[in-house]
């Protein structure tokens, strides 16, 4: 046999083992590829005995010699992923010793430490059959059935639903199928539009909220694929991929790491541990997924994906409850139970009254004949009376609860989100959307804040001569030495850098300019003149540094030391000797000036400079507006909760500082909202009531620990979320309002016309009615309102503000003592005045009591300005949605009339009902001139019996005990 190097191309080998295998099963696959390398070894090391080969891949940076007596690499076939992914979810130092380590690994799986993987269509096809995508498993969705099933959770509903039942059944029995079913099965009806509606605003914001956490998931990666690096979508990463991380990024996938600098990891989302791991290639090579990069970069080969990771296995049990209550919605809800229990009261009262009524011979039937007069009753009269009187009761509680102000809020926040969205501002949690506008504080980063953290030279000194250009050849070498390889992102950073020309190792020092000029001994000039750093060249160029930074300027120097073999020093560091960057006696290569376009811990002149440019600070500053962060952190607790509020601006500020600033905040009862893009924002993000960081430029950690995503990373949107907060807590409050007048009026009319005449002239059909078009169409048409730029103008709610204020409950009380009249006469006098049936003034009660609630609806738009059609052509969803209500209300008076207990109006009849009910427009003109005052009413009540306490306890000796709780 001829002497021949045999090689054997790794596609065409895979490909002949795929086409000889897709008949066969897995199992008996991996049988013939073991033969298949067994019998080719052999042959192989028979053919060695003769001439020399080698075997190598289809692949110009990837060649493995084999020696006959090297043990060969397995084929990347035999590589199973379950083993591999357990090696580094385990951290088996020993067993990947075992197998050759990091660089055995790399080869087997067909990729290059430098160059990554080919990144071909059939090699990513080939990596996800092999071992999988980087996606996990999710719960399943919630289906439709599941919101409807909670909708009926509600117990008005429930109560609702059972006398429904007994309606409908004592009906039939009494009037037969053709006519009994009306009032039970209206009810039902009723019953069940409200399940719809409620069930399905659920279910598309939970279909809503799976959207935006897969945008929010889709994290884009620095990967090496055929030697270029690239960006690439998380769930595109596969086996094989070589990953570039850096500060702040999150690891996406499990893997070992190849080859970096000082990289430490925070595994504290895994492990819990907040302290960072150092990872190197000898002790700790292994990096897992969901873990955050806190310091160093470095480059890391994957080794396991989605399911194979303990990320995977532990997000694939997460289910994310999107169903979260708002602290809006958790202040309604309490408003709802106060109401509700007002309402049970009265609804108590008023079944106890029609009982004794009824029992006694008060009441009477159509007929004007006694419904009760004792034996001569029948069972089933009595029954039908009793189911009577019990839906009377249940009515004033539908009447009494707003049960539609969560679905309400649901639906504003759920159109808000989008609009915001739409105005680069991704909402991450649904609470941040209200809160937002009750922030009274907010702590901004400046890098890449209000900054757009890039840098441009504007001024350089070399020396202490301000230079456009450097002419010593040998001086403007170092500077770009020292720019390009010294690259980190921090307050002070070094690089050793040993050229191969002449051998000469230079140590170069870049960072804050007042700390590099304290480390330098010696100074270049312009001309390339190395002088001695004595103390009065010292204190000039300190000057330099202050006009420049007084100037806007963020100042950077730049210095140098060229160090021999013998002077380089080492230490020890786990065992392993470690060299030391020598930051003695460096010269000093000049100092650069930028345009504040990132944001560090800068010096108290830059911070001031940016503040007052920014408009942060005034011109004149006081005492106190401006501190650093070593001063701040140095504080007590008292002294720092005594000086927080006057504080505007904090230089070289750490992640620490920022925390307690907003600790110390909201311990004094502010709303804070913090804007961040750094590693080093995340704790203060976290502990906000709001967390804002920026899309673009902002870390992966800032990203995850905020609420809201400024996508386009301009400082202006986040003016345009607080503008977007406010409207969002501004437009409940209008449907509040809204809202609280159609109960107040109903509840009374209800009340009044059941004590004096056993009846109610709105029915439980006609009230669940009313709810359920003010309750989503109300809503609907009230959260189309767009922020406006007076919103800003007005001081924020911050924590304690009531829900309802002063001005709300003007409104809504006046408004509500109008209708109560109006529909008070009608029940009383309606028949004699207009000249009509019980059952046309009942219709005629009915109708005024909804258009009133439609006219009404123009008075909530603008609840302190008089002109309520001010931007109205602007909101076209709002005139469609009253012209919507007013058709269903005709549909509902003319032909519904069973259903609905109503019956058909002529024109004079509706023109009276629409006269009385834009009567609500020049009342509500005239109620804003009625001024009130600023502090809650509660507030003055509770103040109030406080004054009565003492003069009592004054006047008599006796203390009254304080009630347990003051409404």
């Amino acid at each position: 046999m001829d002497s021949r190097a045999f090689v054997i191309h790794s596609d065409d080998y895979s490909t002949l083992i795929h086409n000889v295998s897709t008949t066969i099963t897995r199992a008996r696959k991996r049988w013939h590829v073991a033969g298949a390398a067994i019998y080719s070894y052999r042959a192989f090391l028979s053919l060695a005995k003769n001439a020399n080969f080698s075997i190598g891949y289809h692949q110009p940076y990837t060649a493995l010699e084999i020696e006959p007596n090297t043990p060969v690499t397995p084929p990347s076939s035999l590589i199973e992923a379950e083993k591999l992914a357990e090696i580094v979810r385990e951290k088996k130092v020993e067993s990947l010793q075992t197998i050759g380590g990091v660089h055995k690994i790399v080869s087997a799986l067909k990729t290059h430490e430098a160059s990554g993987i080919s990144g071909s269509d059939h090699d990513i096809r080939w990596r996800k059959e092999k071992f999988g995508s980087n996606t996990y498993k999710r719960p399943p969705a919630k289906g439709f059935l599941y919101f409807v099933w909670n909708a009926f959770q509600d117990i008005t509903l429930v109560i609702l639903l059972v006398c429904a039942a007994l309606a409908l059944g004592f009906g039939i029995k009494l009037h037969g199928l053709k006519e009994g079913w009306y009032e039970g099965g209206s009810i039902f009806v009723a019953v069940f539009l409200v399940v719809i509606v409620t069930a399905v605003s659920n279910f598309r914001q939970d279909r809503q909220f799976n959207k935006l956490s897969k945008i929010s998931d889709n994290i884009m990666i620095s990967v090496v694929r055929d030697g270029r690096p690239q960006q690439i979508s998380i769930f595109e990463i596969v086996v094989g991929d070589v990953v570039v991380l850096k500060i702040g990024d999150q690891i996406p996938a499990d893997g070992l790491f190849i080859e970096g600098q000082s990289l430490l990891i925070d595994e504290s989302s895994m492990t819990g541990e907040s302290d960072h791991i150092e990872i190197n290639s000898t002790i700790n090579p292994f990096l897992h997924s969901g873990s955050k990069v806190g310091d160093g970069y470095g480059r890391m080969l994957v080794t396991g994906v989605g399911m194979n990771t303990s990320w995977g296995e532990m997000m694939s049990s997460i289910n994310r409850d999107t169903s979260e209550e708002t602290p809006l919605q958790v202040r309604l809800n309490g408003l709802t139970s106060a109401i509700g229990k007002v309402g049970l009261s009265v609804a108590f009262f008023v079944l106890v009254v029609l009982f004794v009524r009824y029992f006694t011979g008060n009441t009477r039937d159509a007929g004007g004949n006694k419904e009760y007069v004792g034996s001569k009753t029948g069972i089933n009269s009595i029954l039908s009376s009793v189911v009577r009187i019990i839906s009377a009761a249940v009515t004033i509680v539908v009447v009494a609860i707003p049960e539609g102000l969560p679905l309400a809020v649901t639906l504003t926040l759920a159109y808000s989100m989008k609009r915001m969205m739409a105005d680069q501002a991704m909402v991450r949690k649904l609470s941040a959307c209200e809160t937002m506008g009750s922030a009274t504080v907010i702590c901004t980063d400046k890098t890449g804040t209000l900054t757009l953290n890039q840098m441009q030279v504007t001024k350089a000194w070399i020396g202490e001569d301000e230079r456009s250009q450097v002419t010593a050849p040998s001086v403007l070498e170092l500077l770009q030495q020292g720019v390009a390889l010294n690259t980190t992102d921090k307050k002070r950073s070094g690089v050793m850098m040993k050229k191969e020309s002449d051998g000469t190792i230079n140590v170069h020092w870049k960072g804050a300019a007042e700390m590099i000029l304290e480390l330098c001994s010696y100074y270049y000039t312009a001309v390339g003149t190395k002088l001695e750093m004595v103390e009065d060249a010292k204190r000039r160029i300190g000057l330099i540094i202050e006009g420049m930074a007084a100037s806007s300027l963020r100042c950077i120097a730049l210095a140098h030391r060229e160090v021999s073999e013998q002077e380089m020093e080492y230490e020890e560091e786990n065992a392993k000797p470690k060299l030391k960057l020598n930051e003695e006696a460096l010269t000093l290569l000049g100092i650069v000036g930028v345009n504040i376009k990132m944001i560090t811990g800068d010096n108290i002149f830059t911070a001031k400079a940016i503040a007052t440019e920014c408009g942060i600070l005034g011109f004149q500053q006081q005492e106190g507006e401006v501190v650093e962060g070593i001063q701040f952190r140095n504080y007590t607790h008292e002294e720092r909760m005594e000086k927080v509020d006057k504080i505007c601006v904090m230089a070289r500020s750490s992640p620490l500082d920022k925390l307690l600033m907003v600790q110390c905040l909201k311990q004094k009862g502010e709303v804070v909202a913090v804007t961040g893009d750094g590693t080093n924002d995340a704790p203060a993000l976290k502990e906000a009531d709001v967390g804002l960081s920026m899309g673009i430029q902002g870390t992966e950690v800032a990203k995850e620990s905020s609420d809201i995503i400024i996508l386009d990373d301009n400082f202006s949107t986040v003016a345009t979320v607080l503008r977007w907060g406010r409207c969002v807590y501004n437009n409940i409050q209008k449907f509040i309002q809204f809202q609280l007048t159609v109960n107040v009026a109903a509840l009374v009319i209800n009340f009044v016309a059941a004590i004096s005449a056993g009846e109610v002239p709105l029915t439980a059909v006609q009230l669940l009615w009313v709810n359920l078009i003010m309750d989503t169409l109300g809503a609907l048409a009230l959260a189309t309102e767009r922020p406006t730029k007076e919103l800003l103008d007005k001081p924020p709610v911050g924590r304690t503000a009531p829900l309802i204020t002063n001005i709300m409950w003007r409104n809504l009380l006046c408004q509500a003592i109008y209708q109560i009249a109006v529909l008070l006469i009608f029940q009383f006098r309606g028949m004699e005045i207009f000249n009509v049936t019980n059952e046309v003034k009942n219709t005629l009660i009915f109708n005024t009591f909804v258009l009133c609630q439609v006219f009404n609806e123009f008075n909530a738009r603008r609840m302190e300005k008089q002109n309520i059609f001010e931007g109205i052509h602007r909101t076209p969803l709002f005139l469609g949605i009253i012209a919507v209500t007013i058709i269903l209300q005709v549909l509902m008076v003319e032909f519904l009339k069973d259903f609905a207990d109503t019956v058909r109006l002529n024109w004079q009849q509706w023109g009276t009902c629409i006269g009385f009910a834009i009567v609500t427009w020049p009342i509500g003109f005239l109620v804003k001139l009625i001024p009130v005052p600023e502090e809650p009413i509660f507030t003055f009540f509770r103040r109030s019996i406080v004054k009565a306490r003492k003069f009592i306890h004054r006047i008599t000796g006796f203390e009254a005990r304080p009630s347990r709780k003051v409404l």
